[in-house]
């Protein structure tokens, strides 16, 4: 299973590069101080350009759970949600992560986005367990869709390139 329709919203799992997404706004799978040189965070500067970079300086800091918002500069998205996910082993993760998925798509929401696209926060260089990062972010898409009656949101995309991550999502979408 591709794809599920929540409500009226479209959530699709996507084999690719995130980069290249055109969608109103791309997640990025940050860290608290917004500096953004490996994982996903770099790729995105690399080819969104410095202006995310100078941005996101701007903006300094950014507690776990919560998110901040820039240009897109140079990608196909208009905007990067910077969305920090917690770090495996620092506590209380599994809700930490709930909050990050719930803040980025109400803050999506409130800027009346209609269509994004976000990696596996948490699951890379943060070392949040695959399988659990998959159901935790499916889980809290769902309830967010079913509860928010008045979302901006018609499309909502899983990025991902791991095939392993694939896989998980795949299985925690079944699973709804």
């Amino acid at each position: 299973m591709k794809e599920i329709v929540i409500k009226k919203t479209k959530v699709r799992i996507v084999k690719g590069d995130l980069t290249e997404s055109e969608v109103d706004a791309i997640v990025n799978a940050a860290n608290s101080y917004l500096k953004h040189g490996g994982g996903v965070a770099g790729a995105i500067v690399r080819k969104g350009g410095h202006i995310i970079q100078e941005e996101s300086d701007r903006i300094g800091y950014v507690p776990v759970g919560n998110c901040a918002i820039t240009s897109g500069g140079n990608l196909k998205a208009r905007f990067v949600i910077h969305t920090v996910g917690p770090r495996w082993g620092e506590g209380d993760e599994e809700r930490k992560l709930r909050d990050a998925v719930k803040n980025t798509l109400k803050m999506a929401s409130d800027k009346g986005f209609k269509s994004i696209s976000m990696p596996a926060i948490s699951a890379g260089i943060f070392g949040f367990p695959k399988d659990r990062c998959a159901e935790i972010i499916v889980e809290e898409t769902k309830r967010y869709l079913t509860e928010e009656d008045q979302t901006s949101l018609q499309e909502i995309n899983f990025y991902l390139i791991d095939e392993d991550l694939i896989r998980y999502f795949e299985n925690a979408l079944k699973n709804l």
